[in-house]
């Protein structure tokens, strides 16, 4: 008989995302922020994405959490409640499973189908574990929907470099939300991707096999599903560079051709070559990170990188800040 995992849905609902795309589209320049690329199919292609030659955030962290796993055990604790904030690559939770041994864990994403999938299939390789899994958009405030007993110790895990995907003022609003949720000496464990080269940035986010275009493009499949749109994917194309001045890779939707585009009702006119900005991925050097951490409710501990500097996993320890 299989396990029962206690699911807590708080998926935003249709109306959410109607509001902030049809909101995005109207603004100049145009912004969707990238939560909304998380449908069944936007999971699956970033999980290949994570896969590719080129994208080295992923293979780097798991390589980093390997390698150190007893130290940040020491740091982060075991028996604890551990709270993963996305629930992304099985490999570099299993990793950390393995490495903590928490007493409760759980998952919170926006993604309902992928994350009960995850929720399950963990809970039957670690039979021993408790899992609450929450569909929930952790970007905004939350509230955690369970309450662990007093003495459980509580650790959040942020992986994947996603704190790049806020900018500066909302990404030290959402530290120090996690900060509150995981209380007075708490910890985060959060990966964070380290400047570099332009080269290696960029080609990350343009794979030669097309990947990241096709999740890219998939934003305005699921906008044509979901709120009766006419997007011609074939007259946009997937563009991704690195603004050095701003420290980030942006990624955009870029129209080929003078288009008028419907939206659940409105129509949005496009000239050629106007993009829609869907991703920011701020890059830090350590210092720089730490600096934001500190200054955001959380004391840094410790930071493991890996030979080449590609990479960052540092581990913070709260001080119980509160908004």
């Amino acid at each position: 008989m299989a396990k029962q995992i206690d699911f807590y849905d708080f998926h935003p609902t249709l109306a959410d995302f109607k509001t902030e795309v049809l909101g995005g589209l109207s603004r100049s320049p145009r912004h969707i922020p990238p939560k909304f690329f998380y449908d069944r199919e936007g999971s699956r292609l970033f999980d290949a994405i994570t896969e590719l030659p080129e994208y080295y955030p992923t293979v780097t962290e798991i390589r980093i959490l390997r390698q150190h796993g007893k130290e940040i055990a020491a740091h982060v604790g075991r028996d604890a409640l551990l709270l993963e904030l996305g629930s992304g690559s099985s490999r570099k939770i299993r990793t950390l499973l393995d490495a903590l041994a928490p007493a409760v864990y759980m998952p919170i994403d926006i993604s309902r189908e992928h994350l009960m999938a995850s929720a399950q299939d963990l809970s039957a390789s670690y039979p021993a574990l408790e899992v609450h899994a929450a569909c929930a958009d952790y970007s905004s405030h939350f509230a955690l929907p369970y309450s662990p007993p007093d003495d459980l110790r509580r650790a959040a895990f942020f992986p994947g470099s996603s704190i790049g995907n806020f900018d500066p003022a909302d990404a030290a609003a959402f530290l120090r939300r996690i900060a509150a949720m995981v209380g007075e000496g708490g910890r985060l464990l959060i990966g964070v991707d380290l400047k570099k080269d332009r080269d290696r940035l960029e080609a990350a986010y343009n794979d030669s096999r097309g990947v990241t275009a096709a999740f890219n493009l998939n934003l305005l499949r699921r906008i044509n599903r979901e709120l009766s749109g006419d997007f011609d994917t074939e007259a946009f194309s997937h563009r991704a560079f690195y603004d050095a001045e701003q420290g980030r890779i942006e990624m955009h939707l870029v129209s080929r051709i003078a288009q008028i585009v419907t939206v659940a009702g409105r129509a949005f006119r496009f000239a050629a070559g106007q993009t829609v900005h869907t991703e920011n991925s701020y890059k830090f050097t350590v210092d720089e990170f730490q600096r934001l951490a500190s200054e955001s409710g959380f004391e840094p501990e410790c930071v493991w990188t890996d030979d080449d500097g590609l990479f960052s996993v540092h581990c913070l320890r709260s001080y119980g800040t509160t908004d």
